[in-house]
């Protein structure tokens, strides 16, 4: 049976530290925490179950991570944030790979699950022996090479603080030195921090960037379409999304995009047309990019309704409604429109 040590990097985590180790130390044979600067109880708790190590913060994730990974010393190293969980179902498939691993597996790709909607696959449980390097001062990520296995565990990730501008300030004082995914990412924060028109300009730089990765162009063009939808401009959001379509086969996030901006332009058929091809699109987990759960299942239905309803097809829309409700039961909207229907009839 492998070793597995757990590297995490910390600071101010108290309201959850303690939360995510009880989920993962029967997994791990050795726990390595680096504390960054808290200023809490964080680094009391982390002693409990691990080796605490102080890192002297420099705006670089990827230079803490790569330190805590120097401290292992098992086979394998696993990483985790402080606000993820491991649910139980998770752990009793973490232990039973561990169990049956011939150690030949360098890197075992998790689901991670965030906010309860958007999932995607991250390299999870690397093989320590084979040297993996942390990259990007934000957004850090490893590039998976060798042996590569997809296992259906899921890591949960439950964020209950906002970290405010950090990694916004992190990018602008690199802005000059920023590679192809740091573009993104960079153009991502400024358009959650609402700086529209340079969210604009450095999504359309990435863009431009021939090293760009098939996903991660797909999503800047929804991003950038969300940045002329901010602007009001429903016709060039369209186009975007629309031209999105010419690098792969649609995604379901695309297609609910559209269906919303032709019901803002009222034009319902239009809209029904884009998420009744949502509603037949299939989640591919394992091509790295961000799903979004909702765009699978749920949207399209309510969409669905919301279109049959201003269409004048009452009993349609209904049908959708209760479609919407299998995949969200304690749906608002569903409620709502549920006893819109029964005041119908």
């Amino acid at each position: 049976m492998v070793s597995i040590s757990l590297c995490m990097i910390v600071k101010n985590e108290q309201a959850v530290i303690e939360r995510c180790l009880e989920s993962i130390y029967k997994f791990v044979d050795e726990i390595i925490i680096i504390d960054t600067g808290s200023t809490d109880k964080t680094k009391e708790i982390c002693e409990k179950y691990a080796n605490v190590y102080d890192f002297e913060w420099c705006d670089d994730f990827s230079k803490a991570r790569n330190f805590s990974f120097s401290k292992a010393n098992c086979d394998y190293i696993m990483w985790l944030d402080a606000d993820d969980i491991v649910p139980d179902k998770t752990l009793k498939k973490l232990m039973n790979w561990k169990q049956q691993n011939d150690n030949n597996a360098d890197v075992v790709m998790l689901p991670y699950k965030l906010n309860d909607n958007f999932i995607y696959y991250r390299e999870r449980i690397l093989k320590r022996e084979k040297g993996f390097v942390w990259q990007g001062a934000v957004h850090e990520c490893i590039q998976p090479s060798g042996k590569i296995i997809y296992l259906d565990a899921v890591i949960e990730h439950h964020k209950i603080k906002n970290n405010s501008d950090r990694n916004l300030k992190i990018y602008e004082k690199n802005e000059d030195k920023l590679d192809t995914r740091g573009k993104f990412y960079y153009a991502r924060e400024l358009l959650t921090h609402g700086y529209i028109d340079k969210a604009i300009k450095m999504f359309e730089i990435f863009l431009e960037d021939k090293n760009a990765w098939l996903e991660n162009k797909l999503e800047a063009h929804r991003n950038l379409a969300s940045c002329y939808i901010c602007k009001s401009q429903f016709i060039k959001a369209k186009e975007l999304l629309i031209k999105s379509l010419e690098l792969d086969i649609p995604r379901a996030e695309t297609c609910c995009d559209l269906a919303m901006i032709y019901i803002k332009l009222n034009k319902y058929n239009q809209a029904k047309f884009w998420y009744e091809t949502a509603y037949k699109c299939i989640p591919d987990t394992q091509n790295g990019g961000f799903i979004s759960l909702d765009c699978y299942g749920y949207l399209p239905c309510i969409g669905l309704c919301v279109c049959y309803d201003k269409l004048g097809d009452k009993k349609s829309a209904n049908y959708w409604n209760e479609r919407a409700g299998v995949f969200k039961p304690d749906s608002e909207a569903v409620i709502f429109n549920r006893k819109y229907f029964n005041s119908l009839k």
